[in-house]
């Protein structure tokens, strides 16, 4: 089988495609015939040793997939040959065939497009996990989101919209929040020109926002955070600033709001249940039309390194996918 690996650390353009052997399933674990690939922004960073999970090489990067089992193991109750799928792995999903846990699928309904899917994992599932289970964002509410027009700012966007909240799409040009307004954002707010704290204040009439969803980090983090509401929530999502805050403390006590962590890697292992019912949700809304995840381009699994370069250089409005 084919399969794109990182035999060095280093840029896209040092990545390989070459022929490996094709692996069986072992006991609990499931081979897919994988159709369709999902890029993320971490993924040009894992394959220059600069993300928090350092695999041995060679690798193969790519953490979210959709296809079809071609083959169970030993023990495997919960599915057979010929089901769709889809999961999540930490790396990995760049080639033609994956072994896998049972645990890390999820069964996808025929109405869900192996495209769709495969970019349903990371950032949609951050997504909901960082609203339902850590905000526990309600109907009404406003929720700012940086980064608006990124991997996970778009679907913050998205989400934080189907479950009623009044979103504040914030991003760096006027491109980029025309973009978020397409995908529901109720107000924009462009902070390569304006005063984030400010603005946002001003948008609420002075009451800040309930919500943030931050995976910029940097400068503003704590301008955000001077925004929000009195018992406000501020969810620490990332950092694709290159750039961790030092926030100071006081700010948290003299709003009485909470800077909550999203580590969406480690809640959906120590949780899988509700990892389940989310993905279960997320589909849900697709096949209802509600959620309707865009796809910035397909490319075929020799064109990876293009792809990541389009994504490290800031380039793409939604969702990168490989199709080995």
């Amino acid at each position: 089988m084919k399969a794109c690996l990182c035999k060095s650390f280093g840029p896209p353009s040092s990545l390989v495609i070459e022929e490996v052997e094709t692996p069986a399933p072992g006991a609990g674990k499931v081979t897919v015939r994988v159709k369709a690939c999902g890029l993320n922004f971490f993924d040009t960073l894992i394959i220059r040793n600069k993300y928090q999970f350092k695999p041995e090489l060679p690798f193969s990067p790519g953490a979210e997939f959709a296809g079809v089992i071609e083959a169970c193991g030993d023990g495997v109750s919960g599915f057979q040959p010929g089901d769709r799928v889809m999961g999540y792995m930490c790396w990995g999903a760049a080639r033609e065939v994956v072994v896998v846990r049972e645990g890390d699928l999820v069964k996808l309904p025929d109405e869900v497009a192996f495209d769709i899917a495969a970019g349903l994992s990371v950032t949609y599932g951050t997504t909901l996990h960082a609203f339902r289970d850590r905000a526990d964002l309600k109907p009404g509410e406003t929720v700012a989101v940086l980064g608006a027009s990124g991997g996970v700012g778009q679907a913050a966007v998205e989400i934080a919209a189907l479950m009623g909240a009044k979103v504040i799409a914030c991003a760096s040009s006027e491109e980029k929040l025309t973009f978020a307004r397409s995908l529901g954002a109720d107000l924009t707010v462009d902070y390569s020109r304006q005063n984030l704290k400010e603005a946002l204040k001003e948008l609420t009439d002075g009451k800040g926002v309930d919500v943030v969803y931050d995976p910029v980090g940097g400068e503003l983090s704590e301008q955000a955070l001077r925004a929000t509401a009195w018992e406000g929530r501020f969810l620490v999502i990332g950092f694709a600033s290159g750039d961790i805050p030092k926030i100071p403390l006081n700010l948290p006590l003299l709003k009485g709001c909470d800077i909550r962590g999203v580590f969406w890697g480690d809640a959906l292992t120590r949780d899988p249940e509700g990892h389940r019912q989310n993905m279960a949700q997320l589909l849900e809304w697709v096949r209802e039309g509600r959620l309707k995840p865009h796809v910035h381009g397909v490319y075929p699994l020799e064109d990876i390194a293009v792809a990541l370069e389009e994504i490290a250089a800031r380039k793409v409005r939604g969702k990168v996918i490989v199709r080995p």
